[in-house]
């Protein structure tokens, strides 16, 4: 064991990964400071840049990306008061107080420590949970994967931003594009209509690519066109003491705590994260009346729970197969196409791998914490980037990378025909989590059913006298039905 855990470490810290690692976490700071690009579109686009690296290379990428994005929407956040990402949104309760009253640079600074704090506390949990939790899983069969394919699915209602009869939309059209190509147990067409380039399905980077980066490119040409400009922040010159990360030690390990669990349980949220642990670091505070005016506790609160969302998310993520956000539902597909089946038996056929991925991202977040720091310096600047420089950049970036996976120019018309999908989606407020994670996890649950049937012979008891499967299935019912009765029990109200 102690061979893999090296083997896997020297993977993570070989030049090459190394170098992958720092051009994500910088790409991820961008990406999330500017509100015209997204964690997601990052994920999305890097997929085929590494595509062809090995994995823990590749997974170095990545993660410095998702890592750095989720710090980066801090940025914004602080400086204009405009969240870069969704995780950001708590920290717009005290980082616009703390600018206008000359202390930017050390709201900014004490984010970037947080982040840095709440990024580590969560891999030590990555690394000590994960393992413990994949062995418990081995015992799964066909009906429990089925189960959590499905309890992956029903994670579509907490996506689906209030909007419940769009996400179930959204997540039977993902079914039923997941339909395409060959019937994975009689091996029949279907969907294809005729067409060999569909014969396989539709490729999962095409689609990706166009449905959170061509779409969003769509967005942003149309706030160029309204002469929409995002203008930079002023930096002030006091920074973040020891004194203040000092003061913080117990409200950060707590917050990070908070984040992590979240993270762990999906159907949650970063968002979440961030608000609980706001609450709970004004709960506990000796100087309440602070929060809301500009407060560096409620800082170190909110941006310490943001990232450890996202080592928490990474458990359910490597050792069952069930992402909790659209991030970590690409980087299911990522694993997917770097040939790695996420579950307790990654474990045992990749360790080398697994062990890899947990020194990339703490990595990720010994990077982020350095060009964080670095990145500070010049946040006004970054943010001022106008979208008409980047979209050229961006578009042409979608472009290379729907073509290059399979050099097939049919996986062009993907690109845009579901980059014209999403921008149509998020017109109409449909959101587009659900119809990827449905995409991603539906051949998961038929495959696995109709396993569980065959072993069975057609007994459909095999799903309820399994006390596992049993317990997930009910588990799923449930947060499926309580999205559903709130969104009613709203209607009968009005």
């Amino acid at each position: 064991m102690l061979d893999v855990i090296f083997q896997g470490i020297m993977n993570a810290i070989s030049f090459d990964s190394l170098l992958a690692n720092a051009i994500g976490v910088t790409l991820g700071i961008i990406f999330g400071a500017l509100p015209g690009l997204t964690a997601a579109m990052g994920v999305a686009l890097l997929i085929p840049l590494t595509f062809g690296m090995p994995p823990v290379e590749a997974f170095s990428a990545l993660l410095g990306m998702y890592v750095g994005a989720v710090y980066g929407g801090c940025i914004t956040a602080i400086l204009v008061g405009t969240p870069g990402t969704v995780a950001a949104a708590a920290t717009m309760l005290e980082g616009p107080a703390l600018t206008a009253r000359g202390e930017s640079r050390r709201a900014l600074e004490m984010a970037t420590v947080a982040s840095f704090i709440g990024g580590i506390i969560s891999a030590i949990a990555l690394i000590t949970v994960a393992p413990l939790l994949a062995q418990a899983a081995m015992a799964f069969s066909a009906p429990e994967y089925f189960a959590v394919a499905v309890f992956g699915l029903t994670i579509v209602a907490s996506l689906s931003s209030g909007q419940v009869l769009k996400g179930f939309i959204a997540a039977l059209t993902g079914l039923l594009v997941a339909t395409i190509g060959l019937d994975p147990v009689t091996g029949d067409m279907r969907n294809t209509f005729d067409n060999p380039n569909l014969f396989n399905g539709l490729s999962l980077v095409p689609v990706l690519v166009g449905l959170f980066a061509v779409s969003q490119v769509f967005i942003t040409i149309e706030d160029v066109i309204k002469g929409v400009v995002l203008k930079g922040g002023n930096l002030a010159s006091k920074g973040l003491s020891l004194r203040d990360i000092y003061a913080n030690t117990i409200n950060l390990i707590r917050s990070s705590a908070i984040g992590t669990f979240i993270g762990i349980i999906p159907a949650t949220g970063v968002s979440a994260a961030a608000f609980l642990a706001y609450a709970e670091a004004k709960r506990y505070s000796k100087t309440p009346e602070q929060y809301g005016k500009g407060c560096l506790e409620g800082i170190a609160a909110t941006e310490s729970s943001n990232n450890a969302v996202c080592g928490g998310a990474l458990i359910p993520l490597l050792t069952l197969g069930v992402p909790g956000d659209i991030i970590t539902a690409i980087m299911l597909g990522a694993l997917m196409i770097q040939g790695l089946t996420p579950g307790p038996l990654l474990f045992v056929e990749h360790p080398a791998t697994v062990y890899g991925l947990f020194a990339a991202f703490i990595i990720s977040n010994v990077l982020m914490l350095i060009l964080g720091l670095i990145a500070v310096r010049g946040a006004g600047k970054i943010i001022a980037i106008p979208g008409s420089l980047l979209m050229p950049i961006v578009i042409t970036l979608c472009v290379v990378g729907g073509y290059a996976i399979n050099n097939s120019t049919f996986d062009l018309l993907i690109v845009a025909i579901f980059g014209t999908l999403g921008y149509i989606m998020t017109k109409c407020e449909i959101p587009q989590p659900p119809f990827l994670l449905a995409m991603i996890l539906a051949p998961i649950a038929e495959t696995n059913f109709r396993r569980a049937l065959s072993i069975s012979q057609n007994d459909f008891s095999i799903f309820y006298t399994s006390p596992i499967t049993m317990v997930i299935l009910t588990v799923s019912l449930v947060i499926l039905i309580k999205p559903i009765y709130t969104s009613i029990k709203g209607m009968i109200k009005q």
